[in-house]
């Protein structure tokens, strides 16, 4: 995936193993330091099988230019990938160079866990978006270097649409259009849901918080807006299409099965998803979709833009090596390469239109022109807390344990206290 950061539930980092080692990191913490000078193997962390091929080819790439230094890529599944980091991470054996997300930054470079690249010799952000710079510096340094970015669209199963007589969705559609064509193409009989709406935050909620003028967390970051009136329609419109319209899975429905996979094989019909997905709709046995925008909700348009970041440990043995690789993940050549692999947008700029051509059966130009009208994901210094809190919170609104009232006041409640401590 590009990020799928609070939909697929990352875990909660433990500040407290991370603070333990803080000072054992500082020793380490120069561009220059602990290196030898002959063969180096480094560790590369990632958590997207669908991108491993693509980091595969730039570490060849790299190996090429830099025939003392082997990558070994590791992979560890989203679900576990931050607990094994946080472990490795309080023992020293973190890998050198690993994916870093928006919600995570804040504390692993706020607790001296990462080498800034800021500092190194070299270091370069201008190809990359501003915000995505922003998201990833913290004190005027900046710890990791911008790898991709994403938006979030509509998936649509093209056989499910033309079975059931429903014109395909266009830029123009607004939320009642959703709610038309969803009842239109449920089919109980068949097994086939209209559209499936999790409480997936980053996928599906946020975005539908900010469609009706709503928002999650406040501008200076230190207050929630979860309970406010429209937010709590944008939630709303999508609980709807469970407990309204019966046009979606239940909860339980969702978590027995993954939504992405009930879409893959043909048992729902509208999916919101990023463009990360892409490779496991387009490598889907009889799947012919494609992908259009997010409709426009009382506010009007908007989707939540978010992207990973590559970042060095700040333990590492081997921090020139290290740098010399995340320097070249953030190159013109290895961006290409992601960009023509169609697993994710390169957020190295000027590429994006080699990733659209990538893939020309689906309208991947959506996630781009999308770019106009996305709101940054809402992230604080320290994230995580929050957001698993709010994430079971919302777990019981969907099951309809809690009413959505109820529940964004808690919501609310919860999400102020953790931003109170900073």
């Amino acid at each position: 995936m590009g990020s799928k950061i609070a939909g697929k539930a990352s875990a909660l980092v433990c500040a407290a193993a991370l603070v333990a080692c803080v000072s054992a990191c500082s020793s380490s913490a120069s561009g220059s330091g602990g290196n030898s000078s002959g063969p180096v193997t480094l560790t590369y962390g990632i958590w997207d099988a669908n991108q491993k091929p693509a980091m595969q080819q730039i570490a060849t790439a790299f190996e090429k230019l830099h025939p003392n230094i082997t990558v070994d890529i590791e992979l560890t599944p989203v679900a576990d990938y931050w607990t094994k980091l946080q472990t490795e991470a309080a023992s020293g054996t973190a890998p050198d160079v690993f994916w870093m997300s928006t919600t995570q930054i804040g504390l692993y470079g706020g607790q001296g866990q990462l080498l800034p690249l800021s500092d190194q010799s070299g270091f370069d952000n201008k190809p990359f978006p501003a915000s995505l710079n922003s998201i990833y510096t913290i004190d005027g340094k900046q710890y990791g270097m911008p790898k991709d970015f994403d938006t979030i669209g509509l998936w649509y199963n093209k056989k499910l649409f033309d079975a059931a007589g429903v014109k395909y969705p266009t830029a123009g559609w607004t939320w009642q259009d959703v709610i038309d064509a969803s009842k239109k193409l449920t089919n109980p009989g068949k097994g086939v849901w209209g559209i499936a709406s999790p409480d997936w935050t980053q996928e599906n909620l946020y975005n539908d918080i900010y469609q009706a003028g709503g928002g999650v967390i406040s501008a200076d970051k230190k207050s929630s807006e979860l309970d406010g009136a429209k937010t709590l329609a944008g939630l709303q419109y999508a609980l709807d299409f469970i407990t309204k319209y019966h046009t979606s899975p239940t909860a339980q429905q969702m978590t027995d099965t993954d939504p992405s996979q009930l879409f893959a094989s043909g048992k729902v019909a509208m999916f919101t998803d990023g463009d990360w997905d892409m490779p496991t709709y387009k490598n889907a046995p009889g799947l012919d979709a494609d992908v259009a925008p997010l409709p426009a909700g009382p506010n009007g348009n908007a989707t939540v833009i978010n992207g990973l970041a590559n970042v060095i440990y700040a333990k590492t043995q081997h921090a020139a090596a290290a740098w010399q690789f995340v320097k070249f993940l953030g190159g013109e050549q290895a961006n290409q390469i992601q960009a023509a692999s169609g697993a994710v947008i390169p957020a190295y700029q000027g590429l994006a239109g080699d990733w659209v051509k990538s893939t020309p059966q689906y309208h991947l130009q959506t996630f781009v022109d999308e770019l106009k009208y996305a709101v940054p994901y809402p992230v604080s210094s320290d994230s995580m807390p929050w957001i698993n809190d709010n994430q079971n919170i919302l777990d019981q609104i969907w099951a309809g344990k809690l009413s959505l009232t109820a529940g964004a006041q808690q919501l609310t409640s919860s999400m102020n206290a953790h931003l109170a401590k900073g």
